[in-house]
């Protein structure tokens, strides 16, 4: 078995063939798809992929305001994230964070919207799934301050940054989840991080329709292909694909409180 962690099935890359993209995943050997959507009034991520996640046994949903999103947030749209909250799939708040990279919402939004998530999070007893592109110093202090310790725990999303961040981070409860990005010739630093971490906080995810993992680079990237980016994970960790696709699978269940059911044991219905 081996599970996505991060996905984003809702985006319309996939509109001409979501449902095939889905068969491919099952195919695979995928046992679980973490599809991801990104909050934002002005769209229908959510209820996009809440349609998903009903009609597909083995996706579940996360939902959360993006970083680039932030300067969108309101009151009323808070309300309905928190109603989309009790879905019974709906197993994590993300992806939420920091984004200075492209700063499409103001820094100081960002911040303040990220903040806000992470007590919904905490409130609801969601575990979170950050994003953190080129803001770690802030993004440090506001978990340091707002989730150092706390009990669900969380994912750093398509980890990009280096092996003292990642083992910090470890410290508060998080996994670190390696994507495409770990493939990339020039990703020897990220390589470094791996090897830091034990088996048992490592996720693995596509981050698609972004990020494909070489040899699908500069394609079109999806769930199956989460597979290639274990595979090389597992050459990174000197360990066999199966250990890593069982560990990282635990990891992922345990994380989100999946431990019984068809997922844990190996079924799918897609």
């Amino acid at each position: 078995m081996i599970i996505d962690s991060h996905a984003h099935l809702d985006m319309p890359q996939f509109d001409a063939d979501r449902e095939a993209v889905i068969q491919r995943a099952h195919d695979a050997g995928l046992s679980l798809v973490l599809t991801i959507a990104t909050g934002n009034p002005e769209g229908s991520s959510v209820e996009n992929t809440l349609e998903l996640i009903e009609k597909h046994d083995f996706l579940y949903a996360g939902i959360g305001i993006h970083p680039h999103d932030a300067r969108t947030a309101n009151d009323a749209y808070w309300r309905r994230m928190e109603r989309w909250a009790e879905h019974p799939k709906v197993v994590l708040w993300g992806e939420i964070g920091l984004d200075y990279y492209y700063d499409l919402s103001p820094r100081e939004t960002q911040c303040a919207v990220f903040q806000r998530q992470i007590q919904m999070a905490r409130s609801l007893r969601l575990p979170v799934s950050i994003h953190c592109r080129d803001a770690w110093p802030d993004l440090i202090q506001i978990l340091r301050r707002e989730w150092d310790g706390e009990e669900r725990g969380g994912i750093l999303h398509s980890f990009t940054g280096n092996r003292e961040q990642a083992v910090e981070c470890v410290g508060m409860g998080f996994m670190v989840s390696f994507s495409g990005i770990v493939t990339f010739k020039n990703a020897e630093s990220l390589r470094d991080a791996a090897r830091a971490l034990p088996l048992g906080k490592i996720l693995v995810e596509t981050d698609s329709p972004y990020l494909a993992p070489v040899p699908h680079r500069g394609k079109r990237n999806e769930p199956a292909f989460v597979v290639d980016v274990a595979r090389h994970l597992a050459q990174t960790k000197d360990v066999e694909l199966e250990e890593l696709g069982r560990r990282t699978t635990s990891n992922i269940l345990r994380l989100l409180r999946l431990g019984e059911g068809p997922v844990a044991n190996g079924g799918m219905v897609c």
